[in-house]
C-alpha cells in the first residue's frame, strides 16, 4: 500500500487517478484503491477537503490526481436573482454543502430540501454530476 501524506501542485502527469465522492474527499484518513487498482492510504492533516484536480503524494513521490465522482444531485436553475438568493439563504441556514454556479444551485439529493425549494416556487431536477461545493467563508484563513 502506498502512503499519501501531502498535497502537491500538478507539475507533471500523475502516476494514477482516484475518483471519489464528496463524502470521501472530506476524510483525512482513508484506505482505498486508485482507478488503476493501486492500494493507497490517505494520511492527510485534518480539515482538508480534496478538490477535483488535487494531487496527492507521499515519501515515494507517487502522484495521484483526485477526480470528483458523479453523484445524485438536486439541481435548481433560475434567472430570478431574488429566488436564487432565497434558495441560497434557506439552504445555507441548514448548513447544506452547496455548489453555486451562475443561475444554478447543486446539493446532494435530499427530498425534504427539494420539497422546501418547491414551496419557494423553484423547480428541482435530479442529475448525476460531479459535486464541488463551496469551500466556506473561512477556508484558508486559519479558522
Amino acid at each position: 500500500m502506498l502512503k499519501l501524506t501531502e498535497l502537491s501542485p500538478l507539475e507533471t502527469a500523475p502516476d494514477d487517478v482516484v475518483t471519489l465522492p464528496y463524502e470521501s474527499r472530506q476524510k483525512s484518513r482513508l484506505l482505498l484503491k486508485t482507478d488503476g487498482g493501486t492500494k493507497i492510504g490517505l494520511f492527510l492533516p485534518r480539515g482538508q477537503v480534496l478538490r477535483k484536480g488535487s494531487v496527492l503524494t507521499g515519501p515515494d513521490h507517487y502522484r495521484v490526481l483526485v477526480d470528483a465522482a458523479p453523484e445524485s444531485l438536486s439541481v435548481v436553475r433560475t434567472d430570478d436573482a431574488l429566488q436564487f438568493a432565497k434558495a441560497c439563504y434557506h439552504l445555507g441556514n441548514r448548513h447544506v454543502a452547496l455548489q453555486i454556479l451562475p443561475g444554478e444551485l447543486r446539493f446532494l439529493t435530499d427530498h425534504v430540501l427539494d420539497h422546501m425549494l418547491a414551496g419557494l416556487g423553484l423547480t428541482v431536477t435530479h442529475e448525476v454530476l460531479p459535486f464541488e461545493p463551496e469551500q466556506g467563508a473561512y477556508h484558508g484563513h486559519g479558522h
